[in-house]
């Protein structure tokens, strides 16, 4: 869920959306009611045919209807399938900060097809995010990398240095966010889908909802049941309405040890092609392995080809996280951990994500959402205690799952109360669910679906990695799921495939 993960961290615009307004204000006329889209053409190279855009403006505060608004960036692919038409389905990312128009320009496509035409396929970029009003708390470049909004433990454990730059960005977010910033949290992301839902005129709207974006979707299943259609809950994180984000990041921990076995296997006996990103002869060695080379860049940074920007252990760990999302990402990592190896060799390339700084309206976003939700423990004791028991624990995650972040020295309590989920509504949900997720873990999605009750089915895939639904795959799950969205068919008990 990814809390901070690598997609959310580096979303991107994938189509050309006209540039929106920032903050403006609700004619008396529209204060009442939804005013329908307005779409225009926006097909990109390489996107999909038909491809639509528009803008939907929503209320900054809700409180405050005829209050400022926001515009947030909607696209859509119309069914080709008319007179097998059965609304519209919502394609939502994870994150915080994940970009609804990217996914749709990506996958819509795909989606299309493996829905035989059914939807208007519709995606949305959320307040704060790509081509929606944004905002920026004015982080200070050097605390906007991925492993500093990543809040890894000096060598020796200490966090002095987290607490400094976590108290420093919950200043900045405090002193130049303002309402906008304080907007961004999941409870207003649902209340804006509904508003989209009341633009688009639907009755309902389904949705595929991957990682962080599936939490939100199952909020709004539980706020507005009676327009939900058919939600797809793809790699879902633990719904604990005291802890939320906070277990969610705790969680990675859990979610690092289940999925390093896979990574072990494949650097101990890479494919063809690969052979030469060897790292060990068993799969039992490459943990040891690249835990002692981690140590060894605590101790003494290797200059990477980036100037100025050495490879330390944390940032060795970090792209260890990153790679345990997908199997395609192995090779990298496999690379990156021999070249640092080598003190003889090149520079080791670091990886594009850990080169360059956040932009500092998409480290606002995700901070601000984590920050917004739900209230964290307040003094730095808390987490000098958690962070020494996590490096105990996990030492693939170092303690950095349970150090502190700027929400400890957040300005504003959460305006709203995290969401409990309950079993009372429609049985109208499909979870699907990895045994070996680095992000959110079977553990937290398991604890979701129990709280779903019958509302819920659950297919888990014997698979390792970060959002198990792939359209146009067609493995088992992948079959599960379309048939849900396509027909109406859910398993009648909770159903495991292999592939």
């Amino acid at each position: 869920m990814t809390t901070w993960t690598r997609t959310a961290l580096l979303t991107t615009l994938a189509v050309a959306v006209t540039t929106l307004p920032a903050v403006t204000f609700a004619p008396r006329a529209e204060a009442a009611g939804v005013p329908p889209l307005a779409w225009t053409p926006c097909e990109s190279p390489g996107g999909p045919t038909g491809q639509e855009c528009a803008g939907l403006p929503v209320p900054l505060d809700y409180r405050d209807p005829r209050g400022p608004r926001l515009t947030l960036a909607v696209t859509r692919l119309r069914s080709d399938g008319p007179e097998a038409r059965q609304g519209t389905l919502l394609a939502l990312p994870g994150g915080p900060g994940g970009s609804g128009v990217q996914r749709l320009t990506q996958r819509g496509a795909a989606l299309r097809a493996q829905t035989e035409g059914r939807y208007d396929i519709v995606g949305f970029d959320p307040r704060g995010v790509g081509a929606s009003t944004r905002a920026s708390c004015g982080i200070t470049e050097g605390d906007r990398y991925v492993f500093t909004l990543r809040s890894w433990p000096a060598p020796d454990g200490s966090i002095d240095e987290n607490a400094a730059r976590s108290r420093r960005v919950a200043e900045a977010c405090a002193r130049n966010g303002g309402a906008v910033v304080r907007s961004f949290s999941t409870a207003n992301q649902v209340r804006d889908m509904d508003r989209l839902r009341r633009a688009l005129g639907e009755e309902k709207i389904s949705a595929w909802a991957t990682s962080y974006g599936a939490y939100a979707g199952a909020v709004y299943a539980q706020k507005y049941p009676q327009h939900t259609g058919r939600l797809v809950l793809d790699s879902v994180g633990d719904p604990d309405p005291r802890r939320v984000e906070r277990q969610w990041l705790a969680n990675m921990a859990e979610g690092a040890e289940d999925r390093f076995p896979d990574f072990a296997a494949w650097a101990a006996d890479p494919p063809s092609g690969h052979r030469d990103l060897q790292l060990a002869e068993r799969p039992e060695e490459v943990e040891p392995l690249v835990l002692a080379l981690a140590a060894k860049l605590d101790r003494t940074p290797r200059q990477s080809h980036v100037p100025g920007l050495p490879l330390t252990g944390s940032m060795l760990r970090q792209a260890l996280q990153n790679a345990l999302y997908g199997d395609a990402l192995f090779p990298s990592f496999a690379a990156l951990v021999k070249a640092a190896a080598d003190p003889l060799g090149e520079p080791p390339v670091l990886p594009a994500e850990l080169s360059a700084p956040v932009p500092d309206a998409d480290a606002s976003v995700i901070i601000a959402v984590l920050c917004n939700d739900v209230s964290w423990p307040r003094t730095v004791g808390h987490y000098r205690r958690t962070v020494a028991e996590a490096r105990a624990a996990h030492p693939l995650t170092a303690g950095m799952t349970a150090n502190i972040v700027p929400c400890a020295f957040w300005k504003d309590a959460p305006a709203d109360e995290p969401t409990r989920m309950a079993p009372d509504g429609p049985s109208n949900i499909l979870v699907i669910q990895g045994l070996r997720d680095p992000a959110t873990p079977l553990s937290g999605a398991l604890r979701m679906r129990a709280a779903l009750g019958d509302r819920a089915r659950m297919v888990t895939v014997g698979r390792g990695g970060h959002g198990m639904y792939v359209p146009r795959r067609e493995g088992c799950g992948d079959r599960t799921v379309e048939a849900f969205l396509n027909h109406g068919q859910r398993p009648r008990h909770d159903v495991h495939c292999e592939d």
